[in-house]
């Protein structure tokens, strides 16, 4: 039982289940941390290191009472899936049917405008810019390097990026202006990460991301919630805004399903609107 389950097993414990998520079962690093960490929250809950199914459902009954979201208690049910398999038994667990969500929140041009603006050296300019311009994932931008920086072109080149998925995405000539300024100001080596912590050179994180991206908000003056994912959602949409087709916002934001995309469509219906207007037949 958990009553006893020291922090070491318990660390033990989830490496074992990592490992056998990465070798049985192939999955990526980021899709393991999310499961390890879904299974550990689990069993401190549960107080015991082999839940029966019966705690497991109810574990999941009690995600529902507790108005847990959609993705939270599907991504929980399949993480216990998995360590029930780990532990050589056998766990299936229903599926809701998955909502169909809407963004309701956006940044736009003046916004991003502002944001940009408000940075205080070419570093900071750098990052913002990237943000804005590629709507790459957090963790893309973190593990990004100065080989993989395209600046002739105005292309970025992300390396196993979700789902393990290589690709290229553009960005602005403005973009690559100010990445340059950024290299001359602070020279990396080809293989080298593009962003580091100031003060050790460490590997850019996404806790230093979301934490400059607040700071630029509140230098700025916006006062509602920004975070680094919302410039991807901004991307998106003021692209919509101006014409841009699916296929093309699909391949920006490295979207493996053209359905993961449509979700811009129906958040901002205007942009079919516009179009069923421009192409209207004329009855009277």
């Amino acid at each position: 039982m958990l009553y006893s389950f020291n922090r070491f097993t318990m660390k033990s414990t989830l490496k074992s289940f990592g490992d056998f998520l990465l070798v049985k079962k192939g999955l990526g690093n980021r899709t393991i941390s999310g499961y390890k960490a879904s299974v550990q929250a689990a069993l401190k809950r549960l107080k015991t290191s082999e839940p029966t199914i019966e705690q497991a459902e109810n574990h999941i009954l009690w995600m529902h009472d507790q108005k847990y979201s959609f993705s939270h208690i599907t991504n929980t049910s399949l993480a216990l899936e998995w360590y029930f398999s780990f532990r050589g038994l056998s766990l299936r667990l229903g599926r809701m049917k998955k909502p169909r969500t809407i963004v309701k929140d956006t940044m736009s041009e003046a916004e991003i405008t502002m944001l940009i603006a408000s940075t205080h050296n070419t570093r900071e300019r750098a990052i913002a810019a990237i943000l804005a311009y590629s709507g790459i994932r957090n963790s893309e931008l973190c593990n990004l390097r100065v080989c993989d920086v395209d600046l002739g072109n105005n292309m970025l080149r992300i390396l196993s990026g979700k789902g393990k998925i290589d690709r290229m995405i553009n960005i602005a000539g403005d973009c690559s202006r100010l990445l340059i300024e950024y290299l001359n100001d602070f020279p990396r080596n080809p293989d080298e990460f593009f962003f580091t912590t100031l003060h050790r050179d460490n590997q850019y994180s996404g806790w230093d991301l979301r934490k400059l991206v607040k700071v630029l908000a509140r230098r700025a003056g916006i006062s509602r919630r920004i975070y680094p994912h919302l410039f991807r959602h901004s991307l998106a949409t003021n692209l919509l805004k101006r014409g841009a087709n699916l296929v093309l916002i699909q391949r920006q934001l490295g979207h493996t399903f053209i359905a993961s995309t449509e979700i811009y469509i129906r958040s901002f219906p205007q942009r079919i609107q516009n179009e069923y207007r421009m192409f209207c037949p004329s009855y009277i």
